[in-house]
Parts: C-alpha cells; sequence; structure tokens
C-alpha cells in the first residue's frame, strides 16, 4: 500500500515528539510545523543517496534552525541513510548519542553542518552556495551541478549575520541557493510581534532575492515554489506559513511547543487527531518503504556521475581537493623560500611576512581560497595567483568580503565543508570578536580554516584601544581545538604556515603584526621548530641557565635584546619563542622541561594580557606586558609608556634573582 504524503510527513512529526517526549527534552514544535516543507524538498528534489551520503555532487541540506535537530534525524532515518537507527532515535540526546541535541557535524552522515547558534546555517549555507559555483566554474556540469536549501526560522532572520549572509549572496547571484524560511510567528517569548515587524519578503528583494510566500503545509504548493525556486538566476527565499507544532490539540501555534516535550495526553491526542495509530517510535511498513522508495533513486543518478568522473580528466584533481589532500609538492618551494628569508634576514612586519609566505604557497596550491574584510591592502592576504572572484566570474580565488566579518567565519566554514578548498581570509585580530561565531563552531568541527589576524597589540599605534586586541589572545587560546600562532619573523611566519595547512583537524589563528620586526632566526634550519609550539631560539652561555625569557611574537625581539643585557652583566639566560602555546603543550615532558629550564627564573612578555601565562611562568614569574587597555600614540611611545622594554624585562628577572 503506497503512503500517502500526510503520512509520510507525520512520521517525521511523531518520530521527532516521541524522540523529544523520551529525552525529557528537545524542540518539537519547528519539525512538526516544518514536515510538508521537509517531506516534498526530500522526496521530490533532494539529489542525496543514502547510501552515498558523501557523493560529491549532492545537494547539500543545512538546518540552519538546528535546534529542530529531530526533523534532521527523522529525515537520516526515513531517507536509510545506515548511521541513523530507531535506536538513535530513541536515544536523542543521552551520553554518547550521535543524535545530539543540536546536529553536530562528524557525529552522524548526513549532517553537512554544525548548526544551533542562530545564522549561523544559513550563512555557512552560503559558503557552500559559493564553493559549488567556483567548482562549477574549475569542472563544469558534468562534475558540479547541484543545490543547497537550508530551512530558516525566525531567530536565524533575527540575528545580524543574516543580513550579512543575504547580502552576499545577493550580489554574487547565488542561484542555487534556496532558503525555505519557516515562518511560523513564534518566538521562544511569544509571538514574534512582541519583538519585530519586518517584512522579510521585501529585505531579500532588496538584496537581489526572488521570494514566494506559500502555505507551508500544502504539498502541491510547496513542490511548485522549489520547482520555480530552482529555475531562478538569483537566491530564493521561500517564506513558508506554518503552524508550530503542528496537529497537537491544545498546544498548535504557541511558543509552548518551541523548546519542551508535548506531554503523554498532548501526544496521545496528537495520534487521534492525525490519525496515527501507531505505538511511539513505530513507522509503519508501507511508509517507512515510500520514504526508501523516494530517495533510492538517487542511487542510479550517482552511478552516472560515477562515471563521467571516471571518464574525466580533471578525475585525479578533483578528486585530490575533495579529499583535502595537499598536492605532493607544495612543501618544496616553502622550504626555498624559508632559506632565502635565513639568508637575506629582511626586516619585516609579520603581515607582511605572511603575505610573502602566501605568494609560495597560493602559487604551489591552487585550492587555497583568499580574502579578507575590506582589508586586502592591511592584511596582505592577496596574492598574484588569486584573482578576484567576481559575480560574474568564479574562477577567482580570492573573495572580497566587504565589511562582513561575522559572514566571513561562517562562509570559510561552509566552503571547507563542502569540499575543495582550503579558505583562508583576514581582518585585524580586534575583530575576531566579532567572527567568534563561526571560529568557535571551525574549532568544534575540526575544519582547516585559517583566519589571519593582524594588527594583533598596541604596535598598531595611533589607531588606538578600539583597534588594539590586549585580551584577544587570551580569547583564542581558551578555544578548545584551535591553534593560535604568533610568529616572531619572516621565518617562524612561514614555518607556522606550514603548520596551519598540515592541520587538517584544527582551525588557526594567524595573529600578526602591524610594525616591522627584526629578524631572529637567520641561521636555516630544516626542522619546523614552530611545529613544537616553543623552541630555545638563544641557550644561556656561561654557565648554567639562571633566567628563561619566554616571548611571542614582536616581544621576542625585546626579549633578545633582555638577554644581551643580562648576559653582560654574567648571568646566563635562554630566550624561548613560543609561537603556539597548544602545540607546546602537546609536547612530551622531557621536550618542555628542556625548553622552559628547570629551575630558572622565568619571566614572560607579551604586549597582551597576562592572564594565561601563569601556567608557563607560574604565579610568582615576572610578566612584561599589559593589564589594561591601550592607547593612541605612535608604537614607540606605547611600549615605552606601558613598560614593554628590554630594561624592565632585566628588572623584572634581576628582581627575582
Amino acid at each position: 500500500m503506497t503512503a500517502t504524503h500526510n503520512e509520510m510527513a507525520n512520521a517525521i512529526r511523531f518520530l521527532s515528539v516521541d524522540a523529544v517526549q523520551a529525552a525529557s527534552s528537545g524542540h518539537p514544535g519547528m519539525p512538526m510545523g516544518m514536515a510538508d516543507v521537509a517531506t516534498v524538498l526530500y522526496t521530490k528534489f533532494m539529489k542525496f543517496d543514502p547510501k552515498a551520503t558523501q557523493w560529491a555532487d549532492r545537494d547539500r541540506f543545512v538546518l540552519s534552525a538546528g535546534h529542530g535537530s529531530m526533523l534532521m534525524y527523522s529525515l537520516l532515518y526515513l531517507s536509510g541513510v545506515d548511521d541513523v537507527s530507531i535506536d538513535d532515535i530513541k536515544n536523542f540526546r543521552q551520553m554518547g548519542s550521535k543524535t545530539a541535541g543540536h546536529p553536530e557535524y562528524g557525529h552522524v552522515d548526513g549532517v553537512e553542518t554544525t548548526t544551533g547558534p542562530l545564522g549561523q546555517g544559513i550563512t555557512t549555507a552560503v559558503g557552500m552556495a559559493m564553493a559549488e559555483k567556483m567548482m562549477n566554474a574549475r569542472y563544469g556540469d558534468d562534475l558540479v551541478d547541484h543545490h543547497t536549501y537550508t530551512i530558516a526560522g525566525d531567530g536565524c532572520l533575527m540575528e545580524g549575520i543574516s543580513q550579512e549572509a543575504i547580502s552576499m549572496a545577493g550580489h554574487l547571484k547565488l542561484s542555487k541557493l534556496i532558503v525555505m524560511w519557516d515562518d511560523n510567528e513564534i518566538c521562544i517569548d511569544g509571538n514574534t510581534n512582541l519583538t519585530l515587524g519586518d517584512d522579510q519578503c521585501a529585505r531579500f528583494e532588496a538584496s537581489n532575492w526572488d521570494t514566494q510566500t506559500i502555505d507551508g503545509h500544502d504539498p502541491a504548493a510547496i513542490e511548485a515554489a522549489i520547482k520555480k525556486a530552482k529555475a531562478s538566476d538569483k537566491p530564493s527565499l521561500i517564506a513558508c506559513k506554518t503552524t508550530i507544532g503542528y496537529g497537537a490539540p491544545t498546544k498548535a501555534g504557541t511558543h509552548d511547543t518551541h523548546g519542551a516535550p508535548l506531554g503523554v495526553d498532548e501526544i496521545k491526542g496528537m495520534r487521534e487527531g492525525l490519525g496515527w495509530h501507531h505505538d511511539a517510535f513505530v513507522v509503519p511498513e508501507n511508509v517507512l518503504e515510500a520514504w526508501r522508495s523516494a530517495m533510492a533513486k538517487n542511487s542510479a543518478a550517482r552511478e552516472v556521475w560515477e562515471g563521467r568522473l571516471n571518464a574525466s580528466s580533471d578525475k585525479a584533481e578533483f578528486t585530490r581537493t575533495m579529499d583535502g589532500t595537499l598536492p605532493a609538492d607544495w612543501q618544496g618551494a616553502l622550504a626555498d623560500f624559508k632559506k632565502k628569508m635565513a639568508e637575506e634576514a629582511p626586516k619585516l612586519a609579520t603581515r607582511q611576512a605572511s603575505g610573502k609566505v602566501l605568494e609560495v604557497l597560493t602559487a604551489a596550491i591552487p585550492e587555497m581560497i583568499g580574502g579578507s574584510a575590506d582589508l586586502t591592502g592591511s592584511v596582505n592576504t592577496k596574492t598574484p595567483s588569486t584573482a578576484s572572484i567576481l559575480n560574474t566570474d568564479f574562477t577567482g580565488r580570492y573573495i572580497h568580503y566587504g565589511v562582513r566579518e561575522h559572514a566571513m567565519s561562517a562562509v570559510m566554514n561552509g566552503l571547507v565543508l563542502h569540499g575543495g578548498f582550503i579558505p583562508y581570509s583576514g581582518t585585524f585580530a580586534v575583530f575576531a570578536n566579532y567572527m567568534m561565531g563561526g571560529i568557535r563552531l571551525s574549532a568544534l568541527m575540526g575544519k582547516r580554516v585559517v583566519y589571519v589576524l593582524t594588527h594583533d597589540s598596541i604596535g598598531l599605534g595611533e589607531d588606538g584601544p578600539t583597534h588594539q586586541p590586549v585580551e584577544t589572545l587570551a580569547m583564542l587560546r581558551a578555544m578548545p581545538n584551535f591553534n593560535t600562532m604568533r610568529p616572531c619573523d619572516v621565518v617562524e611566519t612561514a614555518e607556522c604556515w606550514e603548520v596551519a595547512l598540515q592541520s587538517e583537524t584544527t582551525p588557526t589563528g594567524m595573529i600578526l603584526t602591524r610594525q616591522g620586526l627584526a629578524p631572529q632566526r637567520t641561521t636555516h634550519t630544516a626542522e619546523n621548530l614552530s611545529a613544537k609550539g616553543a623552541y630555545v631560539l638563544h641557550d644561556a652561555e656561561g654557565g648554567d641557565r639562571k633566567v628563561t625569557l619566554l616571548a611571542t611574537g614582536s616581544e621576542v625581539e625585546i626579549a633578545a635584546q633582555a638577554r644581551d643585557m643580562l648576559q653582560a652583566d654574567g648571568i646566563p639566560t635562554a630566550v624561548v619563542s613560543m609561537p603556539c602555546w597548544e602545540l607546546f603543550d602537546q609536547q612530551d615532558d622531557a621536550y618542555q622541561k628542556s625548553v622552559m629550564g628547570e629551575g630558572s627564573i622565568r619571566v614572560g612578555i607579551e604586549a597582551a594580557m597576562r592572564f594565561g601565562w601563569d601556567k608557563y611562568i607560574g604565579i610568582k614569574g615576572g610578566f612584561v606586558g599589559m593589564n589594561s587597555f591601550g592607547a593612541s600614540a605612535p608604537a614607540t611611545d606605547l611600549y615605552k609608556h606601558f613598560g614593554i622594554t628590554a630594561e624592565n624585562v632585566v628588572a623584572q628577572a634581576k628582581a627575582r634573582l
């Protein structure tokens, strides 16, 4: 017996309410309201093979309203994804379960990105749609021709990041991006009229989107709208007027269904009202068969595509970049550059040094995609190899994000999640605060994204405390699975970039100076010393080490000057450069002890807050850095004013001898 649309949609509704009820927590209302839209999307349109969830040319689906995660898990189970069983549905939100409270990338096959922080999903979807268009420009329709769909809620569209995403997608004419807005007029506090009265369709249209308004419970209207959106030459918004908690006899249409179980009596009434006469977690065989038959047709399409891939002369390069494997010979050119810089010993700001490194890397690694938040000339992220991406030409390799730092991080996540590219982009370090939502998801998902964060201290000078990121290093270092790298010269910068590209499951923050720095690494070593996070740059001379000076970035130069002064006074002193604390913490005890110099006086030097340094210098260790916001003045004056000088380092060391 063939199942009806209503039966197929109700399977989503009841799996969702049963799972939330069993977990005693969750968000049933959105899956109940958007079940009709999701059923039509998956069974009529989604190019997604449940038996090959990593098919490169699949359609991408992003549940931006990630709190409604049971919609996602229900879709994957009903579609026949082997990784999601009925037991996984029953184990929703439990310790060790792959069906977490919000969809988590890497936990479940078929979840394209981690969502939950509202607005991140729709913006990540923009990155995926960009990646599709960029890959299509390289490989053509035979290998790359798919859509990106996202379901967004009122909360997603309230978040400011959504405006950046909408504006960017409209400008770039991402016509294969289709957003289905769950227009249910409900937020946690009650009706959305408590907090906004926007004309969302007019808002999207102002940014060059197509829009449609439909009854989100009418399958024919849903099908017609998606068909029309797919034919558009613009990105599309489909405003789906829905009832949150659809089918609940007394709670439908209220905020009571948003974030709490319905309750036993309400679910019983819902079963009676919708004619679902089945026990909890039971999906009738005819309904399950209808779902799986509808999705199974995509296997044939995938096999045809695989035939085209196998016949393509681009197969090796396409597969390599989609797999995230670097070209075989990329490190040779970098090693030559590193040796040349050690010999020439140029005085460069590390932002300039990074630009020179990127010239080498982008020439050797064609999948590297650069960008900046309207700061290209300041952050040095554009190279001769990275032509600009335009809305008329997606063959380029440089994205002009505009002043959209919030979106920039999430779009980069979308690029790397789609596959085929390694994204990096730049802004001033202080604006990492704006990007933290996306940075945090890069780390949580374990994706190779590089954040180029320049003008990293009071060394930027006259722009003053609004732009001097005294607290930013501590914030970034507190992030799990994130490498915060602050190199001291061009050689360390090259080494840090090498590590960043090798870190396939860890994002990187490249913390770089505005001001020029004296070279420190003037003797070439083939070994990547920065890969260990910290190392002895200058060892103590004339006896056992008495003082260890620990520094990062621009302050390594000051540490070296202080060492010379201490050595001249007969105090054996070592300088340790610490470009990446996270990598140093991963080294074995023996190495750490050899670098730290057991029993020696330790002084940390960094033009930032002390927070975090006590792990290395001890609570009684010396610290030369910041304990307040900065000020507006020339950089040299600021360093003297705040006492970040070699003389003060010497004084801190001698006071502890």
